[in-house]
């Protein structure tokens, strides 16, 4: 190659074109975090997208986890074994009978901080609040917010008050917490970590109720400080419907949301006991094990996916494709999201997922196999692809920068399209009893729901957590809200991080389903025979069977009174 040209030398000092102090400023932090992340992408990029990640991208397989091994043991609670397919998982069960063991379980903890106010924090406090008073515990649930927030007085209306000593500002807070309950947005973790690590006194434990940061810190090569006890319970579902739950379970014994678990560090010796504690304290009907790392993940990607992006996207296609057919808006808004959200879930949270396709006529069958047939690989395509960006790394950088832009660029409406503007008056009309299950609709829905099921399965996620982040929230947590209100309103009462990732992925699911499923049924593409066996003998309906049987006999109501309040963006 001809030898590079040595660049002429400058004939004076160069002119700024602009004034020094209009240039963008290079801040070292980020500096750090790019540098930092690209090495360790680098470094991981053989293991994270390694061939041997993947089984057999071509088709569904009736997989069996090749999980981590979850087992534990605690000195307070009764943990117990269930069989989840052709595996075996430890679980606790909850309920109200149990808060006379949270004395115990909390046993060194005077002062609990949760630190925010967005989805997860008013729930998670009130229900701490409310079952460490019934149990007469010890312990104080202390709100902490910055100075300027304007949830302060949100805070106060769920009886939070700084003469009581319950709210203040939120390193305050942090300083004088046992256990600090971190619950502010993943964005503002990465930006905040250190000075929250320094605040902590000795001896104090961070809860968590994401893996979020874990993920931040291994990008950068940091991890958290080794003198203290991390770690984590997380919901599977938004935070609104974890006080709903709570709230509307109190007559039988308790219903909420499940939860996982992680113990990240645990130096006293006592850190699985308190995740435990905490977790039926905040009304979970059974707890399983996971790892932060494998939480973040496999919670990052399913709300990308069928529990919240793919089903905007299902939703907003099959509208389109209804009314070519011929049907009017109406029909065809009924025929897709209230066929999903007000028949296909149901069936799926009592019965199961091969429930849907084994209730269906002959005929019905069939148009439910044309639609199965043709989305599951579209649709596995891009959860692979969802997957691969969040364990790498990429789908973090983007919250985190997305979270940067905020100030200039918030968030907006995503129910002003005329799907959502008819679905306003399809509420106003429905008749909840004869609400129509669409079989195109259910293939559409349930082979993406597999697909997902399925490169969980493939990464080596246990059943327990596969079956919660791909069924179990979105049927009994999620779906319920677009059910009385749209998609607007289930999304933006979930995290930052959520709503983030769910505006991101709904177009890719819309525009791979019209382009390359749709398509397919019409021009007439055999049904692949092979893939509906898999489907139908598919390990993963034993685990969901097993978690419909641990499931507490109260369904959600988004209509009934409650202290939590939901987020309409406006």
């Amino acid at each position: 190659p001809p030898p590079l040209r040595t660049p002429p030398k400058p004939q004076g000092p160069r002119k700024e074109e602009h004034p020094p102090r209009a240039k963008e400023q290079i801040d070292s932090r980020k500096m750090k975090f790019a540098l930092a992340a690209l090495g360790s992408l680098l470094a991981s990029s053989a293991s994270a997208f390694a061939p041997a990640a993947f089984v057999a991208p071509s088709r569904s397989s009736s997989l069996s986890s090749s999980a981590m091994k979850m087992s534990f043991t605690s000195d307070v609670f009764s943990p117990q074994d269930v069989k989840l397919a052709d595996t075996t998982e430890t679980i606790v069960k909850g309920g109200r009978d149990l808060f006379p063991l949270l004395p115990k379980a909390f046993e060194g903890v005077s002062k609990i901080g949760v630190i925010g106010w967005g989805s997860q924090a008013p729930a998670q406090a009130q229900n701490l609040r409310d079952s460490l008073d019934e149990a007469g515990a010890d312990a104080t649930v202390t709100i902490g917010l910055r100075p300027s927030s304007s949830s302060y007085q949100q805070a106060k209306d769920a009886g939070f008050s700084e003469d009581e000593g319950t709210l203040g500002e939120m390193f305050d807070v942090i300083k004088q917490s046992d256990l600090v309950i971190l619950l502010i947005s993943d964005a503002a973790q990465a930006k905040l970590y250190k000075e929250i690590f320094d605040a902590m006194k000795p001896g104090a434990t961070l809860g968590l109720s994401h893996g979020f940061l874990l993920g931040y810190l291994d990008s950068i090569g940091e991890s958290f400080p080794e003198d203290m006890d991390v770690i984590a319970v997380c919901p599977k579902g938004m935070g609104p419907s974890v006080r709903r739950l709570y709230e509307q379970g109190k007559e039988v014994n308790g219903a909420g949301i499940n939860s996982s678990f992680a113990v990240h560090q645990d130096k006293s010796g006592k850190a699985t006991d308190l995740a435990l504690g905490w977790g039926v304290a905040l009304g979970s009907p059974f707890m399983f094990e996971t790892t932060l790392s494998s939480e973040y993940k496999s919670d990052i990607y399913g709300e990308r996916g069928i529990l919240l992006g793919a089903v905007h996207g299902i939703v907003e296609s099959l509208y389109r494709r209804y009314q070519r057919q011929g049907m009017t808006p109406e029909q065809a808004f009924t025929e897709s999201c209230e066929s999903i959200t007000g028949n296909i879930v149901k069936t799926i949270s009592t019965e199961g997922i091969k429930a849907v396709y084994d209730n269906l006529s002959g005929d019905d069958k069939k148009i439910f196999e044309q639609a199965y047939s043709a989305s599951y690989m579209p649709a596995k395509e891009i959860l692979q692809e969802i997957y691969d960006e969040v364990s790498s790394g990429n789908e973090i950088r983007t919250v985190i920068m997305h979270g940067a832009r905020l100030d200039k660029y918030p968030v907006g409406k995503i129910d002003g399209t005329d799907t959502w503007q008819v679905g306003e008056k399809v509420r106003e009309s429905r008749d909840e009893d004869n609400i129509p299950l669409n079989p195109f609709t259910a293939g559409v829905y349930i082979a993406t729901m597999m697909a997902q099921i399925d490169v969980l399965l493939e990464a080596g996620h246990p059943y327990s957590e596969v079956v919660n982040e791909s069924v179990i929230e979105a049927v009994d947590s999620l779906c319920p809200y677009m059910h009385y209100r749209g998609v607007a309103f289930m999304v933006d009462n979930c995290s930052f991080t959520a709503k983030t990732g769910s505006r991101k992925w709904a177009p890719r699911f819309d525009y791979i389903l019209e382009q390359l499923a749709y398509t397919a049924v019409d021009n007439g593409k055999d049904v692949d025979a092979d893939l509906i066996a898999d489907f139908q003998n598919h390990k993963v309906h034993e685990a969901v069977t097993a978690c419909c049987e641990l499931r507490p006999p109260v369904d959600i109501s988004c209509t009934a009174e409650t202290s939590t309040k939901e987020i309409v963006i406006e």
